[in-house]
Protein backbone atom coordinates (compact mmCIF):
# COMPACT_ATOMS: atom_id res chain seq x y z
CA UNK A 1 0.00 0.00 0.00
CA UNK A 2 0.98 3.71 -0.21
CA UNK A 3 3.10 5.42 2.48
CA UNK A 4 4.41 8.53 3.72
CA UNK A 5 5.45 11.21 1.26
CA UNK A 6 6.56 14.94 2.11
CA UNK A 7 4.14 17.65 -0.01
CA UNK A 8 5.50 19.99 -1.87
CA UNK A 9 3.20 21.37 -4.60
CA UNK A 10 5.72 24.52 -5.35
CA UNK A 11 9.08 22.82 -3.79
CA UNK A 12 11.43 26.00 -2.20
CA UNK A 13 15.00 26.49 -4.67
CA UNK A 14 17.44 24.95 -2.97
CA UNK A 15 21.41 25.36 -3.39
CA UNK A 16 22.09 22.76 -5.82
CA UNK A 17 23.63 18.96 -4.22
CA UNK A 18 27.54 19.09 -3.95
CA UNK A 19 29.44 15.84 -4.49
CA UNK A 20 29.29 14.69 -0.77
CA UNK A 21 25.33 15.06 -0.69
CA UNK A 22 24.80 13.50 -3.65
CA UNK A 23 26.23 10.06 -1.87
CA UNK A 24 24.83 10.49 1.01
CA UNK A 25 24.86 13.82 3.59
CA UNK A 26 25.46 13.03 6.85
CA UNK A 27 22.56 14.83 9.48
CA UNK A 28 24.84 14.23 13.15
CA UNK A 29 26.73 17.42 12.42
CA UNK A 30 23.96 19.39 10.84
CA UNK A 31 21.46 18.82 12.93
CA UNK A 32 23.58 19.43 16.17
CA UNK A 33 24.19 23.08 14.34
CA UNK A 34 20.08 23.35 14.51
CA UNK A 35 19.12 22.29 17.53
CA UNK A 36 17.92 25.10 18.68
CA UNK A 37 15.16 25.73 15.40
CA UNK A 38 14.60 21.78 15.93
CA UNK A 39 12.96 22.65 19.23
CA UNK A 40 11.00 25.51 17.99
CA UNK A 41 9.47 23.22 15.17
CA UNK A 42 8.97 20.43 17.76
CA UNK A 43 6.96 22.93 19.81
CA UNK A 44 5.18 24.08 16.93
CA UNK A 45 4.25 20.58 16.37
CA UNK A 46 2.56 20.28 19.89
CA UNK A 47 0.78 23.05 19.34
CA UNK A 48 -0.67 21.97 16.35
CA UNK A 49 -1.23 18.61 17.73
CA UNK A 50 -2.74 19.53 20.95
CA UNK A 51 -4.73 22.96 19.88
CA UNK A 52 -5.58 22.94 16.18
CA UNK A 53 -6.20 19.35 15.34
CA UNK A 54 -10.05 18.50 14.53
CA UNK A 55 -10.71 15.15 16.56
CA UNK A 56 -9.15 12.05 15.24
CA UNK A 57 -11.17 9.88 13.01
CA UNK A 58 -10.63 5.91 14.20
CA UNK A 59 -8.18 5.54 10.76
CA UNK A 60 -5.87 8.46 11.66
CA UNK A 61 -5.89 8.04 15.60
CA UNK A 62 -2.62 6.43 16.50
CA UNK A 63 -4.44 4.50 19.86
CA UNK A 64 -6.38 2.83 17.27
CA UNK A 65 -4.21 2.37 14.65
CA UNK A 66 -1.33 1.16 16.51
CA UNK A 67 -3.23 -1.10 18.83
CA UNK A 68 -2.33 -4.96 19.35
CA UNK A 69 -0.36 -6.56 16.94
CA UNK A 70 0.62 -2.90 14.98
CA UNK A 71 1.89 -1.65 17.47
CA UNK A 72 5.74 -1.34 16.27
CA UNK A 73 8.63 -3.25 17.73
CA UNK A 74 12.21 -2.42 18.44
CA UNK A 75 14.95 -3.67 15.64
CA UNK A 76 16.50 -7.29 16.87
CA UNK A 77 19.97 -8.31 15.57
CA UNK A 78 20.43 -11.49 14.07
CA UNK A 79 18.96 -14.41 16.73
CA UNK A 80 18.58 -18.49 16.38
CA UNK A 81 15.27 -19.72 16.00
CA UNK A 82 14.05 -22.85 17.39
CA UNK A 83 11.98 -25.42 14.39
CA UNK A 84 8.85 -26.04 16.83
CA UNK A 85 7.36 -28.66 14.16
CA UNK A 86 8.72 -30.33 11.39
CA UNK A 87 11.70 -29.61 9.44
CA UNK A 88 13.00 -26.85 6.89
CA UNK A 89 12.44 -28.23 3.26
CA UNK A 90 16.04 -27.53 1.64
CA UNK A 91 13.97 -25.55 -1.22
CA UNK A 92 13.78 -22.98 1.44
CA UNK A 93 17.41 -22.56 2.02
CA UNK A 94 17.78 -18.68 1.16
CA UNK A 95 15.50 -15.48 3.41
CA UNK A 96 12.12 -14.86 3.38
CA UNK A 97 11.62 -11.18 4.18
CA UNK A 98 8.86 -9.18 4.78
CA UNK A 99 8.42 -5.53 4.72
CA UNK A 100 6.01 -3.18 7.03
CA UNK A 101 5.03 0.10 8.43
CA UNK A 102 6.83 0.07 12.14
CA UNK A 103 7.12 4.03 13.38
CA UNK A 104 10.34 4.60 15.49
CA UNK A 105 8.16 7.25 17.21
CA UNK A 106 4.74 7.04 18.68
CA UNK A 107 2.99 9.99 17.05
CA UNK A 108 1.15 12.66 19.20
CA UNK A 109 -0.58 13.58 16.26
CA UNK A 110 -2.68 11.55 13.55
CA UNK A 111 -1.15 8.69 11.87
CA UNK A 112 -2.50 6.63 8.77
CA UNK A 113 -1.34 2.73 8.80
CA UNK A 114 0.43 3.65 5.88
CA UNK A 115 2.49 6.08 7.19
CA UNK A 116 5.02 4.24 9.59
CA UNK A 117 9.29 3.40 8.69
CA UNK A 118 9.78 0.41 6.77
CA UNK A 119 11.15 -2.35 8.80
CA UNK A 120 12.31 -5.28 7.40
CA UNK A 121 11.42 -8.91 9.23
CA UNK A 122 14.07 -11.48 8.12
CA UNK A 123 14.09 -15.07 8.10
CA UNK A 124 17.49 -16.52 7.37
CA UNK A 125 17.62 -20.45 6.49
CA UNK A 126 20.61 -22.50 5.91
CA UNK A 127 20.50 -26.05 6.35
CA UNK A 128 17.57 -26.66 8.18
CA UNK A 129 18.49 -24.05 10.78
CA UNK A 130 16.74 -20.70 11.19
CA UNK A 131 18.04 -16.96 11.96
CA UNK A 132 15.56 -14.50 12.44
CA UNK A 133 16.40 -10.64 12.33
CA UNK A 134 14.35 -7.24 12.35
CA UNK A 135 15.99 -4.02 11.18
CA UNK A 136 14.82 -0.55 10.28
CA UNK A 137 15.46 0.33 6.56
CA UNK A 138 18.19 3.53 6.86
CA UNK A 139 15.91 6.22 4.70
CA UNK A 140 17.41 9.24 4.73
CA UNK A 141 13.71 10.06 6.55
CA UNK A 142 14.74 7.36 9.06
CA UNK A 143 18.20 8.70 9.26
CA UNK A 144 17.16 12.88 10.14
CA UNK A 145 14.41 11.81 11.97
CA UNK A 146 16.51 9.48 14.38
CA UNK A 147 18.51 12.25 14.38
CA UNK A 148 16.37 15.20 15.46
CA UNK A 149 14.61 12.80 17.66
CA UNK A 150 11.47 14.20 16.65
CA UNK A 151 9.01 13.09 13.48
CA UNK A 152 9.79 16.09 10.84
CA UNK A 153 8.58 14.85 7.52
CA UNK A 154 4.59 15.61 6.57
CA UNK A 155 2.55 12.73 6.52
CA UNK A 156 0.66 13.06 3.41
CA UNK A 157 -2.29 10.61 4.54
CA UNK A 158 -2.78 11.82 7.91
CA UNK A 159 -1.20 15.53 8.15
CA UNK A 160 -4.13 17.56 6.83
CA UNK A 161 -6.77 17.43 9.65
CA UNK A 162 -8.96 20.24 9.51
CA UNK A 163 -8.12 23.81 7.60
CA UNK A 164 -6.13 25.05 10.79
CA UNK A 165 -4.10 22.54 11.28
CA UNK A 166 -3.28 21.73 7.70
CA UNK A 167 -2.09 25.16 6.94
CA UNK A 168 0.36 25.55 10.33
CA UNK A 169 1.72 21.64 9.24
CA UNK A 170 2.80 22.76 5.66
CA UNK A 171 4.03 26.15 7.16
CA UNK A 172 6.25 24.37 9.78
CA UNK A 173 7.32 22.00 7.35
CA UNK A 174 8.26 24.47 4.68
CA UNK A 175 10.39 26.16 7.26
CA UNK A 176 12.07 23.18 8.00
CA UNK A 177 13.21 22.53 4.60
CA UNK A 178 14.26 26.68 4.52
CA UNK A 179 15.99 26.42 7.26
CA UNK A 180 17.86 23.40 6.05
CA UNK A 181 16.50 20.80 9.11
CA UNK A 182 15.87 18.26 6.14
CA UNK A 183 16.72 18.05 1.97
CA UNK A 184 13.62 16.44 0.28
CA UNK A 185 15.91 15.75 -2.82
CA UNK A 186 17.77 13.42 -1.07
CA UNK A 187 14.08 11.46 0.15
CA UNK A 188 10.89 11.73 1.88
CA UNK A 189 9.69 8.59 2.01
CA UNK A 190 9.63 5.54 4.25
CA UNK A 191 10.18 2.18 1.72
CA UNK A 192 7.94 0.04 3.68
CA UNK A 193 5.13 -1.42 1.19
CA UNK A 194 7.22 -4.27 -0.87
CA UNK A 195 10.36 -5.98 -2.12
CA UNK A 196 11.82 -6.70 -5.19
CA UNK A 197 14.82 -8.26 -6.92
CA UNK A 198 16.35 -7.68 -10.48
CA UNK A 199 19.29 -6.23 -11.84
CA UNK A 200 21.15 -8.80 -9.11
CA UNK A 201 19.78 -6.04 -6.72
CA UNK A 202 17.14 -6.41 -3.52
CA UNK A 203 15.46 -3.32 -2.88
CA UNK A 204 13.01 -2.11 -0.47
CA UNK A 205 10.02 -0.22 -2.09
CA UNK A 206 7.66 2.63 -1.49
CA UNK A 207 5.86 4.47 -4.13
CA UNK A 208 6.44 8.15 -2.07
CA UNK A 209 10.88 7.73 -3.09
CA UNK A 210 12.70 6.00 -5.11
CA UNK A 211 13.54 2.56 -4.23
CA UNK A 212 16.45 1.91 -1.05
CA UNK A 213 19.50 -1.09 -1.85
CA UNK A 214 19.27 -3.78 0.85
CA UNK A 215 21.98 -6.36 1.53
CA UNK A 216 21.37 -9.78 3.87
CA UNK A 217 24.45 -10.69 5.44
CA UNK A 218 25.62 -14.50 5.86
CA UNK A 219 24.43 -14.16 8.78
CA UNK A 220 21.39 -12.89 8.21
CA UNK A 221 21.68 -9.37 9.15
CA UNK A 222 19.86 -6.79 7.11
CA UNK A 223 21.76 -3.90 5.64
CA UNK A 224 20.43 -0.81 4.35
CA UNK A 225 23.02 0.00 1.76
CA UNK A 226 21.27 3.48 0.51
CA UNK A 227 18.60 5.23 -1.87
CA UNK A 228 19.04 3.70 -5.52
CA UNK A 229 18.92 7.38 -7.19
CA UNK A 230 19.80 6.47 -10.95
CA UNK A 231 16.28 5.51 -11.05
CA UNK A 232 14.74 9.00 -10.52
CA UNK A 233 15.80 12.68 -10.20
CA UNK A 234 15.75 14.77 -7.11
CA UNK A 235 11.71 15.01 -5.99
CA UNK A 236 10.79 11.97 -7.91
CA UNK A 237 9.35 8.58 -7.05
CA UNK A 238 9.17 4.90 -8.01
CA UNK A 239 6.07 2.48 -8.03
CA UNK A 240 6.26 -0.21 -4.79
CA UNK A 241 4.90 -2.96 -7.46
CA UNK A 242 7.42 -3.13 -10.54
CA UNK A 243 7.21 -6.30 -12.94
CA UNK A 244 10.01 -8.80 -13.52
CA UNK A 245 9.93 -10.50 -16.49
CA UNK A 246 11.36 -13.97 -15.78
CA UNK A 247 12.53 -14.84 -18.19
CA UNK A 248 14.62 -11.90 -19.87
CA UNK A 249 14.86 -10.55 -16.45
CA UNK A 250 13.75 -6.64 -17.34
CA UNK A 251 11.95 -5.05 -14.87
CA UNK A 252 9.17 -2.53 -15.78
CA UNK A 253 7.97 0.46 -13.55
CA UNK A 254 6.47 3.52 -13.06
CA UNK A 255 6.26 6.79 -11.32
CA UNK A 256 3.42 9.39 -10.69
CA UNK A 257 4.18 12.79 -10.03
CA UNK A 258 3.82 14.61 -6.60
CA UNK A 259 4.14 17.88 -7.95
CA UNK A 260 0.14 17.83 -8.65
CA UNK A 261 1.50 18.74 -12.62
CA UNK A 262 1.26 16.78 -15.73
CA UNK A 263 2.13 14.46 -16.52
CA UNK A 264 0.64 12.39 -13.88
CA UNK A 265 2.22 9.02 -15.23
CA UNK A 266 5.42 8.26 -16.06
CA UNK A 267 5.89 4.66 -17.36
CA UNK A 268 9.82 3.25 -18.01
CA UNK A 269 11.56 0.01 -18.48
CA UNK A 270 15.08 -1.00 -16.50
CA UNK A 271 17.47 -3.55 -18.28
CA UNK A 272 18.14 -6.94 -16.94
CA UNK A 273 21.57 -5.20 -15.99
CA UNK A 274 19.74 -2.75 -13.81
CA UNK A 275 20.02 0.29 -15.64
CA UNK A 276 16.81 2.37 -15.93
CA UNK A 277 16.01 3.13 -19.98
CA UNK A 278 14.09 6.66 -21.39
CA UNK A 279 11.24 7.26 -19.67
CA UNK A 280 7.33 7.31 -21.67
CA UNK A 281 5.37 9.95 -20.15
CA UNK A 282 1.52 9.45 -20.20
CA UNK A 283 -0.58 12.85 -20.68
CA UNK A 284 -3.48 11.00 -21.58
CA UNK A 285 -3.96 10.78 -17.87
CA UNK A 286 -6.79 13.87 -17.48
CA UNK A 287 -5.71 14.18 -13.24
CA UNK A 288 -3.69 12.38 -10.88
CA UNK A 289 -5.26 9.37 -9.73
CA UNK A 290 -3.99 7.08 -6.66
CA UNK A 291 -2.23 3.62 -9.36
CA UNK A 292 -0.80 1.38 -6.88
CA UNK A 293 0.20 -1.32 -9.26
CA UNK A 294 -0.31 -2.18 -12.72
CA UNK A 295 0.19 -5.49 -14.74
CA UNK A 296 2.47 -6.10 -17.53
CA UNK A 297 1.84 -8.94 -19.87
CA UNK A 298 4.60 -10.20 -22.61
CA UNK A 299 3.11 -7.65 -24.84
CA UNK A 300 1.60 -4.91 -22.99
CA UNK A 301 1.59 -2.62 -19.61
CA UNK A 302 -1.99 -2.22 -18.32
CA UNK A 303 -2.80 0.86 -16.03
CA UNK A 304 -5.91 1.70 -13.78
CA UNK A 305 -6.89 4.73 -13.40
CA UNK A 306 -9.47 4.46 -10.35
CA UNK A 307 -12.31 6.53 -8.10
CA UNK A 308 -9.53 7.00 -6.04
CA UNK A 309 -7.43 10.71 -6.62
CA UNK A 310 -5.35 13.11 -5.44
CA UNK A 311 -6.24 16.61 -5.43
CA UNK A 312 -4.29 19.66 -3.94
CA UNK A 313 -7.14 21.73 -3.64
CA UNK A 314 -8.43 19.63 -1.19
CA UNK A 315 -5.60 20.27 1.39
CA UNK A 316 -6.99 24.47 0.86
CA UNK A 317 -10.06 22.82 2.23
CA UNK A 318 -8.36 21.17 5.11
CA UNK A 319 -9.16 17.50 4.20
CA UNK A 320 -7.04 14.62 3.12
CA UNK A 321 -5.33 15.38 -0.49
CA UNK A 322 -6.13 11.99 -1.39
CA UNK A 323 -9.93 10.89 -1.86
CA UNK A 324 -12.94 8.91 -3.67
CA UNK A 325 -14.29 10.49 -6.68
CA UNK A 326 -18.36 8.51 -6.21
CA UNK A 327 -18.99 10.23 -9.84
CA UNK A 328 -15.99 9.08 -11.65
CA UNK A 329 -15.85 5.75 -14.33
CA UNK A 330 -12.36 3.62 -13.74
CA UNK A 331 -10.82 2.73 -16.86
CA UNK A 332 -7.74 0.71 -17.67
CA UNK A 333 -5.18 2.37 -20.05
CA UNK A 334 -3.10 -0.26 -22.62
CA UNK A 335 0.22 0.82 -23.78
CA UNK A 336 2.88 -1.79 -25.37
CA UNK A 337 5.14 -3.15 -23.36
CA UNK A 338 8.62 -1.80 -25.39
CA UNK A 339 6.75 2.01 -26.28
CA UNK A 340 9.60 4.47 -26.74
CA UNK A 341 6.09 7.24 -26.60
CA UNK A 342 2.35 7.19 -25.49
CA UNK A 343 1.73 7.31 -29.28
CA UNK A 344 -0.19 4.04 -28.77
CA UNK A 345 -1.72 4.17 -25.94
CA UNK A 346 -5.56 3.80 -25.48
CA UNK A 347 -7.80 3.53 -22.62
CA UNK A 348 -11.49 1.86 -21.61
CA UNK A 349 -13.71 2.67 -19.86
CA UNK A 350 -14.67 -0.15 -16.65
CA UNK A 351 -17.36 0.72 -14.68
CA UNK A 352 -16.78 -0.15 -10.95
CA UNK A 353 -13.41 -1.86 -11.47
CA UNK A 354 -11.10 0.21 -8.59
CA UNK A 355 -8.07 -2.60 -9.43
CA UNK A 356 -5.81 -2.19 -6.05
CA UNK A 357 -3.31 -5.51 -6.17
CA UNK A 358 -2.30 -6.70 -10.19
CA UNK A 359 -1.67 -10.75 -9.79
CA UNK A 360 -0.48 -11.56 -13.44
CA UNK A 361 -1.18 -10.96 -17.06
CA UNK A 362 -0.85 -12.39 -20.28
CA UNK A 363 -1.86 -12.33 -24.07
CA UNK A 364 -4.03 -14.51 -26.00
CA UNK A 365 -4.83 -15.20 -29.59
CA UNK A 366 -8.25 -16.98 -31.17
CA UNK A 367 -10.62 -16.79 -33.45
CA UNK A 368 -12.16 -13.60 -31.62
CA UNK A 369 -8.56 -11.63 -31.87
CA UNK A 370 -6.11 -10.75 -29.13
CA UNK A 371 -7.00 -11.03 -26.06
CA UNK A 372 -4.78 -9.39 -22.87
CA UNK A 373 -6.13 -11.52 -19.46
CA UNK A 374 -5.46 -9.83 -16.19
CA UNK A 375 -5.88 -11.57 -12.93
CA UNK A 376 -6.14 -8.55 -10.10
CA UNK A 377 -8.32 -7.64 -7.23
CA UNK A 378 -10.47 -4.99 -7.48
CA UNK A 379 -12.08 -3.44 -4.52
CA UNK A 380 -15.52 -3.11 -3.57
CA UNK A 381 -16.77 -0.08 -1.69
CA UNK A 382 -14.20 1.70 -2.41
CA UNK A 383 -15.05 4.77 -0.49
CA UNK A 384 -13.69 2.70 2.98
CA UNK A 385 -10.31 2.10 1.40
CA UNK A 386 -8.90 4.87 3.51
CA UNK A 387 -10.73 5.37 5.85
CA UNK A 388 -12.31 2.48 7.23
CA UNK A 389 -10.16 -0.70 5.52
CA UNK A 390 -12.42 -3.01 7.31
CA UNK A 391 -15.94 -2.29 5.64
CA UNK A 392 -13.78 -2.33 2.65
CA UNK A 393 -13.82 -6.28 0.77
CA UNK A 394 -11.43 -6.84 -2.29
CA UNK A 395 -12.65 -9.58 -5.12
CA UNK A 396 -10.21 -11.75 -6.87
CA UNK A 397 -11.38 -11.33 -10.76
CA UNK A 398 -10.36 -12.29 -14.35
CA UNK A 399 -10.50 -9.32 -16.65
CA UNK A 400 -10.19 -10.01 -20.35
CA UNK A 401 -9.12 -7.14 -22.50
CA UNK A 402 -10.33 -7.39 -26.38
CA UNK A 403 -7.43 -5.53 -28.00
CA UNK A 404 -9.41 -5.17 -31.54
CA UNK A 405 -12.93 -4.50 -30.34
CA UNK A 406 -11.25 -2.38 -26.78
CA UNK A 407 -13.34 -3.97 -24.47
CA UNK A 408 -13.33 -5.68 -21.41
CA UNK A 409 -15.25 -8.49 -19.94
CA UNK A 410 -15.18 -9.36 -15.98
CA UNK A 411 -15.63 -13.02 -13.39
CA UNK A 412 -14.81 -13.18 -10.01
CA UNK A 413 -13.09 -16.41 -9.22
CA UNK A 414 -14.38 -16.21 -5.58
CA UNK A 415 -17.22 -14.12 -3.45
CA UNK A 416 -14.46 -14.16 -0.47
CA UNK A 417 -12.71 -10.95 0.96
CA UNK A 418 -9.27 -11.79 -1.04
CA UNK A 419 -6.70 -10.06 -1.52
CA UNK A 420 -2.34 -10.05 -1.39
CA UNK A 421 -2.17 -12.86 -3.71
CA UNK A 422 0.22 -14.40 -5.30
CA UNK A 423 1.70 -17.07 -7.89
CA UNK A 424 4.67 -19.34 -8.65
CA UNK A 425 6.64 -16.36 -9.90
CA UNK A 426 8.26 -18.55 -12.62
CA UNK A 427 4.46 -18.01 -14.94
CA UNK A 428 4.96 -14.22 -14.37
CA UNK A 429 3.41 -13.13 -17.78
CA UNK A 430 2.64 -16.33 -19.08
CA UNK A 431 -0.74 -18.35 -18.44
CA UNK A 432 -0.82 -19.54 -15.11
CA UNK A 433 -3.22 -21.99 -13.39
CA UNK A 434 -3.42 -21.09 -9.49
CA UNK A 435 -3.32 -18.42 -7.45
CA UNK A 436 -2.67 -17.80 -3.52
CA UNK A 437 -4.52 -15.41 -2.06
CA UNK A 438 -5.08 -13.45 1.38
CA UNK A 439 -8.66 -14.03 3.17
CA UNK A 440 -9.28 -10.68 4.94
CA UNK A 441 -10.48 -11.13 8.44
CA UNK A 442 -11.21 -8.18 6.77
CA UNK A 443 -8.65 -6.65 6.17
CA UNK A 444 -6.01 -5.40 6.91
CA UNK A 445 -5.86 -8.24 9.11
CA UNK A 446 -5.50 -11.86 7.50
CA UNK A 447 -7.27 -14.97 8.81
CA UNK A 448 -6.01 -17.32 6.55
CA UNK A 449 -4.79 -17.82 2.37
CA UNK A 450 -7.13 -20.13 0.27
CA UNK A 451 -5.65 -21.94 -3.22
CA UNK A 452 -7.35 -20.70 -6.47
CA UNK A 453 -7.45 -23.08 -9.70
CA UNK A 454 -8.34 -20.53 -12.47
CA UNK A 455 -9.16 -23.04 -14.79
CA UNK A 456 -12.92 -23.44 -13.06
CA UNK A 457 -13.54 -19.82 -13.61
CA UNK A 458 -17.04 -20.52 -15.52
CA UNK A 459 -18.73 -17.73 -17.77
CA UNK A 460 -20.94 -16.75 -14.99
CA UNK A 461 -19.34 -15.55 -11.45
CA UNK A 462 -18.24 -18.67 -9.52
CA UNK A 463 -17.59 -19.54 -6.12
CA UNK A 464 -16.20 -23.33 -7.31
CA UNK A 465 -12.76 -21.98 -7.99
CA UNK A 466 -11.47 -22.59 -4.50
CA UNK A 467 -9.25 -26.06 -4.41
CA UNK A 468 -7.34 -25.47 -0.97
CA UNK A 469 -7.46 -23.48 1.90
CA UNK A 470 -5.52 -22.89 5.58
CA UNK A 471 -7.10 -20.48 8.46
CA UNK A 472 -4.71 -19.66 10.60
CA UNK A 473 -6.59 -20.50 13.54
CA UNK A 474 -8.77 -18.68 16.62
CA UNK A 475 -6.78 -15.22 17.44
CA UNK A 476 -3.97 -16.30 14.93
CA UNK A 477 -3.62 -13.69 11.99
CA UNK A 478 -0.88 -13.82 9.28
CA UNK A 479 -0.46 -12.26 6.00
CA UNK A 480 0.43 -12.19 2.28
CA UNK A 481 2.20 -15.77 1.65
CA UNK A 482 4.91 -16.12 -0.72
CA UNK A 483 5.35 -19.48 -3.38
CA UNK A 484 8.79 -20.82 -3.04
CA UNK A 485 9.04 -23.63 -5.80
CA UNK A 486 10.31 -26.99 -4.69
CA UNK A 487 12.68 -26.91 -7.26
CA UNK A 488 13.16 -23.92 -9.30
CA UNK A 489 15.28 -25.69 -12.44
CA UNK A 490 13.29 -28.53 -13.28
CA UNK A 491 11.23 -27.29 -16.00
CA UNK A 492 9.19 -30.46 -16.15
CA UNK A 493 7.86 -29.36 -12.33
CA UNK A 494 3.78 -29.09 -11.37
CA UNK A 495 3.29 -25.11 -10.92
CA UNK A 496 1.93 -25.58 -7.62
CA UNK A 497 4.73 -27.79 -6.58
CA UNK A 498 5.83 -25.63 -3.88
CA UNK A 499 5.69 -24.46 -0.62
CA UNK A 500 3.94 -21.25 0.73
CA UNK A 501 5.48 -19.07 3.49
CA UNK A 502 4.71 -16.12 5.95
CA UNK A 503 4.88 -14.68 8.94
CA UNK A 504 1.66 -15.53 11.85
CA UNK A 505 0.97 -13.69 14.55
CA UNK A 506 -1.30 -15.46 17.94
CA UNK A 507 -3.08 -12.63 19.88
CA UNK A 508 -3.61 -14.80 22.56
CA UNK A 509 0.13 -16.09 23.23
CA UNK A 510 1.70 -12.94 21.90
CA UNK A 511 4.03 -14.82 19.85
CA UNK A 512 4.88 -15.17 16.45
CA UNK A 513 5.68 -17.97 13.98
CA UNK A 514 6.94 -18.52 11.00
CA UNK A 515 5.15 -21.02 8.61
CA UNK A 516 5.55 -23.48 5.44
CA UNK A 517 2.70 -25.22 4.09
CA UNK A 518 2.32 -27.54 1.31
CA UNK A 519 1.38 -25.92 -1.77
CA UNK A 520 -0.23 -28.79 -3.43
CA UNK A 521 -2.21 -30.23 -0.16
CA UNK A 522 -5.87 -29.40 -0.57
CA UNK A 523 -5.70 -27.84 3.27
CA UNK A 524 -2.10 -26.44 2.69
CA UNK A 525 -0.82 -28.29 5.17
CA UNK A 526 2.00 -26.83 7.51
CA UNK A 527 5.08 -29.04 7.28
CA UNK A 528 7.45 -26.70 9.21
CA UNK A 529 6.92 -24.17 12.35
CA UNK A 530 9.63 -21.77 13.69
CA UNK A 531 9.46 -20.05 17.04
CA UNK A 532 10.18 -16.42 16.19
CA UNK A 533 12.74 -14.53 18.94
CA UNK A 534 10.22 -11.01 18.90
CA UNK A 535 6.96 -9.86 17.44
CA UNK A 536 6.38 -9.47 14.49
CA UNK A 537 3.68 -6.75 13.41
CA UNK A 538 1.16 -7.03 10.85
CA UNK A 539 2.78 -5.65 7.45
CA UNK A 540 2.34 -5.84 3.74
CA UNK A 541 4.38 -6.90 1.49
CA UNK A 542 7.20 -9.64 1.03
CA UNK A 543 9.80 -11.80 -1.20
CA UNK A 544 11.82 -15.05 -1.25
CA UNK A 545 14.99 -14.90 -2.22
CA UNK A 546 17.02 -18.47 -2.61
CA UNK A 547 20.78 -18.76 -2.05
CA UNK A 548 22.20 -18.32 -5.13
CA UNK A 549 20.12 -14.72 -5.55
CA UNK A 550 21.52 -13.56 -2.23
CA UNK A 551 25.10 -14.24 -2.59
CA UNK A 552 24.50 -12.00 -6.15
CA UNK A 553 23.54 -9.27 -3.55
CA UNK A 554 26.26 -9.99 -1.69
CA UNK A 555 28.57 -9.78 -4.72
CA UNK A 556 27.08 -6.06 -5.47
CA UNK A 557 29.68 -3.28 -5.05
CA UNK A 558 28.45 -1.44 -1.86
Amino acid sequence: MPTRTSFLINPPKLAPLDHDQEERRSTTHYVNKQSLLSNIFSSLDHFICRFLDYPLRASIDPKHVLSGNFFPVDELPPTVCEVLEGTLPRCLDGAYIRNGPNPQFIPQGPYHLFEGDGMLHCIRIRDGEATFCSRFIKTYKYTVEREIGWPVILNFFSGFNGLAASIARFAVNFCRILAGEYDPRLGFGTANTSLAFFGGELFALGESDLPYRIKITPIGDVITLGRHDSFGAPFTTMTAHPKIDPETHEAFAFRQSINFRPPFLIYFRINKHGEKQPEVPIFSLPELSLIHDFAVSKKYAIFPDTQITMNAKNILKGMPAVSVDPKKVPRLGIIPRDAVDESEMWWVEVPGLNMVHAVNAWDENSGGGETIVVLATTVLSVEHVLDEMDLARARLERIEINVQEKTVTRRAFSSANLDFAVINPAYAGKNNRYIYAATGAPMPKISGVVKIDTSLVSTEDSEECTVGKRLYGNKCYGGEAIFVPRDPHNPAAEEDDGYLVTYIHDEVTGESRFIAMDARSPTLEIVSVVRLPQRVPYGFHGIFLPEHDLQLCNLSPN
